[in-house]
């Protein structure tokens, strides 16, 4: 069986130029990474349209289906375990450590601020380099902590920890009653069909190698089982396989995660680095800004390998670069290089306009333009009932807004005063997606008659024209009008 991936496209998937130029990205990396082999794939909306390599070995490149270790992208793995636990109720995300995994030393660290890297932990745990040394020695989750583990407050910044993937992943461990992995193949690798994704390597596979660094010398650098640490670095996976797991990072599937939760795990969860405020981290993965797109996804390095995976959910691409030394290749730039490649040369193709199915006529006496003082705002009526609030002039608050259940308030609709105005009603509200107002509610307020008065979001009041003297602004407007 293969991945969830679709199979290979004809080669006319993408143009000679396009493909020429991926090749080039990837030769150019392998040829200055000084790497023994690099392999490159790229997929669109769930097919995988290109894959390419490098090798310094005539006649003996990999391919899309040959192994390599992925390193820290195996965390992205278990965040994803986490959220599904989540999703079944069997934790929360603002739970403490130490409910579901006691006498850790740390217990008030909760599982978002794991999750995010928000912890304040330790970046790796003590002892000789964990990388490099048999997991035996780590025989205990108390053993990746040590003594001052927590190095920053909780939840004030960001500080990447390796350690706190192994308490993640002794969370799996504890509420699913089996091992890490087995919960692994289980709930994510069976379902999205990820094959030769494995927590040791399986034929054909590549072997890990350091490059010298003043020399062109090869040394094979002997690969570690991680034991507790697993959860942070163990996985070994192919670039199809990689491309599949984007695939779902970007779109969510409901056998494993719905595509809430993955856009939840894409939204930045701390402040970035001071020093990297191109970057971020959501809940298990890596964001990055690359030409004006957002990417996320992970990159990846044990012993003998550097990997990178790199999405774009407006384009539906999804890059995955995979190279067995220990450095050289700059393979987050080179992943990203493959998704600009094929965005910048073959853009995505809008999906034709439709109007829409079915909406309620009632709501189009609420579109059009819309005043908050004097600022100009546009609403316009989208799918499923939805609303979209946007500035008309320059920059400004805007959001996208979903119908609550009923499309009424918890209190029955009720106005309380305030800006909704003395006796008016409420009758239908939105609650805020994204932007400014997310979470926020807009109400639509009628006078007595029935006829529209304004609308409030969040106690901002928003009416037809700027300072009417009829409207309900709040303070009143000033009886003598313009002027």
């Amino acid at each position: 069986m293969t991945s969830s991936l679709e199979a290979d496209p004809p080669v006319d998937d993408l143009l000679p130029t396009t493909r020429r130029a991926l090749l080039h990205r990837v030769a150019v990396g392998q040829s200055q990474g000084r790497a023994p082999s690099l392999v490159g794939a790229v997929a669109r909306d769930g097919r995988l349209v290109w894959q390419g390599s490098r090798s310094c070995v005539d006649g003996h490149a990999p391919d899309a289906d040959t192994q390599f270790r992925i390193g820290s992208i195996t965390k992205t793995f278990t965040a994803v375990l986490v959220l599904r636990l989540r999703d079944e109720g069997l934790l929360d995300l603002d739970d403490p450590l130490e409910k579901h995994v006691p006498d850790t030393g740390v217990g008030e660290v909760t599982i978002a601020q794991l999750l995010g890297h928000g912890a304040g932990l330790r970046a790796e745990p003590p002892g000789d380099w964990w990388e490099r040394t048999p997991g035996e020695l780590r025989a205990a989750t108390s053993d990746v902590l040590g003594d001052s583990a927590l190095l920053h407050p909780a939840g004030r910044r960001h500080h990447y920890s390796n350690p706190g993937y192994a308490l993640l992943g002794a969370v799996v461990e504890r509420l699913r009653g089996e091992p890490w992995e087995d919960a692994l193949r289980r709930e994510i690798l069976v379902p999205l069909s990820l094959d030769r994704t494995t927590a040791g390597p399986v034929a054909p596979h590549a072997g890990g190698w350091a490059v010298h660094p003043w020399a062109d010398a090869m040394l094979p650098e002997p690969p570690q089982d991680l034991g507790v640490m697993a959860p942070a670095g163990q996985l070994w996976s192919t670039a199809r396989d990689l491309c599949a797991f984007g695939t779902f990072l970007l779109r969510g599937d409901e056998r494993v995660l719905s595509a809430a939760s993955v856009a939840e795990m894409r939204t930045a969860s701390v402040p970035p680095e001071p020093d990297d405020w191109a970057g971020g981290y959501g809940l298990g993965v890596q964001l990055a800004r690359r030409g004006g797109r957002t990417l996320v996804g992970h990159t990846g390095s044990l012993p003998g390998f550097v990997a990178c995976l790199w999405g774009n959910a407006e384009e539906g691409l999804v890059a995955v670069a995979l190279s067995n030394a220990t450095s050289g290749p700059a393979i987050g730039g080179i992943t990203a290089d493959l998704v600009t490649l094929v965005a910048d040369a073959e853009p995505r193709l809008p999906e034709p306009w439709r109007p829409m199915g079915t909406f309620d006529k009632e709501l189009l006496e609420l579109t059009g333009q819309w005043y908050w003082g004097t600022n100009a705002f546009g609403l316009k009526l989208v799918a499923d009932n939805g609303l979209e609030l946007y500035p008309l002039r320059g920059a400004g608050r805007g959001s996208r807004f979903v119908a609550t259940a009923g499309g009424h308030d918890a209190d029955g609709g009720r106005g309380d005063g305030g800006s909704s105005g003395g006796n008016a009603v409420a009758e239908r509200s939105w609650r805020g997606l994204d932007g400014y107002y997310a979470g926020e509610t807009l109400r639509v307020v009628r006078r007595p008659d029935g006829s529209v008065s304004h609308l409030d979001l969040g106690t901002f009041v928003f009416t037809r024209q700027p300072y009417a003297p009829a409207d309900a602004v709040p303070g009143g407007v000033d009886p003598d009008g313009w002027r």
